[in-house]
């Protein structure tokens, strides 16, 4: 597929997807959501692919929806409710949704906060399984200072990483969340120099390419999202359901053959 709002690499085991409407701060289109997807969609099929990094060109990482498409939704009245696809017919109906669909996602996602993360940039960070933030970025939620709500999810996810009065905090004030207060209060998992965020990020991904199975990292993936919508008897019944499975496998096999023969693991996948 060729691309137009997006950028789409893949080195070292990991798939980086670049937000790249620089001159407009990367503000969200919907050609951007669908190019997003798609490479989403190539990343999550090849296996040569374990994780998976997105980030923003130039000084931005999203600045929220494009104000071009908002004035035309605004026009017209509103926006015509769609079907949605979803990403994975499998995963639980929670995360079969535009934006939550990244939790259906079996690779670990990455968003690298480049710069200014506001409005949809928010929602689509959230849904991320981490947040590595330079120190140039900035997170505001914008939505009530242009009459909208906490849209997308993110009244449910915000709450569970920074805590229901932060997440009350940031969606009313609309007021800015610097690096030091995003690290501090669970927003950014990591935070690096301007010139070190992506070397930062690929580092981290590229430990987990090389030295964790694949098939493990899926599979704790899934339990963390599926937790969030179950109770803690689903969860221990799908633990020892996918413990059993893991015995059985090659990676396990391997985990322990490389540790006991004291080698490099080679892991597959499976």
């Amino acid at each position: 597929m060729s691309y137009e709002h997006i950028l789409f690499e893949v080195s070292e085991g990991i798939a980086t997807i670049t937000l790249n409407r620089p001159d407009r701060l990367n503000a969200w289109t919907g050609r951007m959501a669908h190019e997003v997807r798609a490479g989403m969609e190539a990343a999550d099929r090849d296996p040569d692919v374990k994780v998976i990094i997105l980030t923003g060109a130039g000084r931005g990482f999203c600045s929220g929806a494009d104000m071009n498409d908002l004035s035309n939704i605004s026009a017209a009245g509103g926006v015509e409710s769609r079907p949605f696809e979803p990403f994975d017919p499998n995963a639980k109906p929670d995360y079969q949704h535009p934006q939550t669909w990244f939790a259906s996602v079996s690779k670990p996602i990455i968003a690298a906060i480049n710069g200014p993360c506001a409005g949809m940039g928010l929602c689509i960070s959230l849904f991320c399984d981490l947040r590595f933030v330079s120190e140039t970025a900035v997170f505001v939620t914008a939505f009530a200072r242009r009459g909208l709500i906490a849209e997308h999810g993110t009244s449910w996810m915000l709450p569970r990483i920074v805590g229901h009065s932060r997440a009350l905090d940031l969606l009313l004030s609309s007021r800015r969340v610097h690096p030091d207060e995003a690290y501090r209060i669970g927003l950014a998992d990591r935070v690096f120099a301007p010139e070190a965020l992506i070397d930062g990020a690929r580092t981290y991904a590229r430990e987990l390419a090389e030295a964790v199975s694949p098939r493990s990292m899926a599979v704790i993936k899934r339990q963390l999202w599926n937790g969030l919508v179950q109770d803690l008897k689903d969860a221990m019944v799908d633990a020892d359901r996918e413990m059993a499975l893991s015995l059985k496998s090659d990676d396990f096999k391997e985990g322990v053959a490389s540790f006991v023969e004291k080698r490099q693991v080679k892991f597959t996948g499976v």
